[in-house]
């Protein structure tokens, strides 16, 4: 199968061809063809797979034929969750509306929002934008969406997750009712397919890889070890097996920069990324990274989503994830697009039960490794394979900012003080003293006044 058997126009797949791809990986032979049917999608597909290609290609093809955007206003909005994802996202529909007359800009926060209001003046074929920086927008009247006709949410399990669903859903009301929905992401838990499938109708649903499987490219193996000699092992690891483009990922930002510090102790260069970090020192590490200034990129999860590393070779698991769905996301930085990878896992004793939740989760074992001279004390024992499913979690209540806790602030009042335990009666008759001297101040009891003796006559 090629792209022209996709229904793509000869233009198209002639850049496509020049960026040196000439068939289409399975989520782009599914998706694309699903997209240019007009109908609602919901796509899984792994990191690293095309996914990205398989919205971008479509909605290309679709405004190609359409009326220009008037000023302020998009035809096609794409949602993601991190500044870094955005960029990504942003280089590929550059790259593939090459020689077009199609207009895109790209919006996040941790910038100056003057310039991305500019950028909009003319109006924008395709918008690729976090959520919190377009409302931004949207409420200061710099973006418009009359003419929008496409929606898209990349990595929609966690675009739909507690930290943005109230962003979304905000969005999703200032847009037109008649739209087409996309959700493309790497997996999608149960809770997740329920709230998606409230934001979509009768969508077409594309799989094609295992569900919450990791890619068959990609070798992995665990470590046991103390958690003491875990930086110790890391740069052992580096430094004897000549490792070069290591990407780490640790729970904390505090960690991350803590490690750092540590490898660069060892002399081994190192950069930290994570949401305290400011855009223009994120873009400094990675593109250090990538140019082997760096030799390794400590992150967390968050930011991680979107970091687009071409033939990443080693991904390690400093500390294992809280979310099994995140082991997934992590490992599929690495053996991208058919290459190999290698990804490493440090586990402690304590990590013991969120290492057999991943194996469940992904539904093998994974193999173990161990380094001469850093066997743990506590080493965490082997477990035979839990082939149970998985009881999904239902999704949790999103948290609400301050600014919408302060609509309803006198409702809040109410609600308080009627919570309150009754007073009682001597409180009571108190309280009624009180308003009674308030409604009739001439009628109140004259304050009493102590007696003071006068002081007796001296000679």
């Amino acid at each position: 199968m090629t792209f022209s058997d996709l229904g793509l126009s000869p233009a198209i797949v002639q850049t496509i061809n020049e960026k040196g791809y000439s068939e289409p990986t399975p989520i782009q032979a599914k998706g694309i063809p699903a997209v240019l049917s007009g109908r609602d999608v919901m796509a899984a597909a792994q990191t690293g797979t095309g996914k990205t290609a398989a919205f971008t290609l479509p909605i290309i093809e679709q405004l190609l034929a359409h009326e220009r955007p008037r000023a302020n206003q998009a035809l096609a909005l794409v949602l993601a969750p991190t500044r870094e994802l955005a960029l990504q996202i942003a280089e590929n529909v550059e790259a593939y509306s090459q020689g077009t007359r199609l207009r895109s800009a790209v919006v996040y926060g941790g910038v100056k929002i003057n310039p991305q209001m500019m950028q909009l003046r003319k109006g924008v074929d395709i918008l690729i934008a976090t959520p919190g920086r377009l409302l931004d927008l949207h409420n200061q009247n710099a973006v418009k969406f009359n003419q929008l006709t496409t929606l898209v949410l990349d990595e929609a399990d966690r675009m739909l997750d507690m930290g943005f669903i109230h962003d979304i859903k905000k969005i999703i009301k200032a847009l037109p009712k008649q739209r087409q929905n996309l959700l493309f992401s790497a997996t999608f838990s149960e809770p997740i397919q329920e709230l998606a499938k409230g934001l979509i109708v009768d969508p077409i649903e594309i799989s094609v890889t295992p569900k919450n499987a990791a890619s068959k490219t990609v070798t992995q193996c665990v470590y046991g070890i103390d958690k003491a000699k875990k930086t110790k092992l890391l740069s052992h690891l580096i430094r004897s097996k000549k490792w070069q483009q290591v990407l780490v990922f640790c729970r904390t930002k505090h960690g991350a920069n803590r490690l750092v510090t540590q490898l660069e102790r060892d002399k081994i260069a190192g950069a930290a990324i994570h949401g305290n970090k400011s855009q223009s020192a994120r873009v400094k590490a990675l593109n250090g990274f990538k140019s082997g200034e760096i030799s390794v990129l400590v992150a967390t999860d968050i930011v991680a989503r979107g970091l687009d590393i071409a033939e990443l070779p080693y991904v390690v698991n400093y500390d294992l994830p809280n979310v099994y769905e995140d082991y997934v996301h992590r490992i599929g930085r690495t053996g991208r697009a058919g290459s190999d990878g290698f990804a490493v896992s440090f586990v402690t004793i304590d990590d013991a039960d969120d290492l057999y939740g991943i194996e469940r989760f992904i539904g093998a074992l994974i193999p173990r490794a161990q380094e001469p001279g850093f066997e743990a004390q506590h080493p965490v024992p082997e477990k035979a394979l839990d082939t149970r499913p998985i009881k999904q979690k239902k999704p949790k209540k999103p948290k609400v900012r301050k600014e919408h806790q302060a609509v309803d602030h006198g409702k809040l009042q109410q609600t308080s003080s009627a919570k309150k335990a009754k007073p009682n009666s001597a409180n009571k008759v108190k309280q009624q003293r009180v308003k009674a001297a308030i409604d009739n101040p001439t009628n109140a009891k004259p304050k009493r006044r102590r007696f003071k003796p006068k002081p007796a006559n001296t000679p």
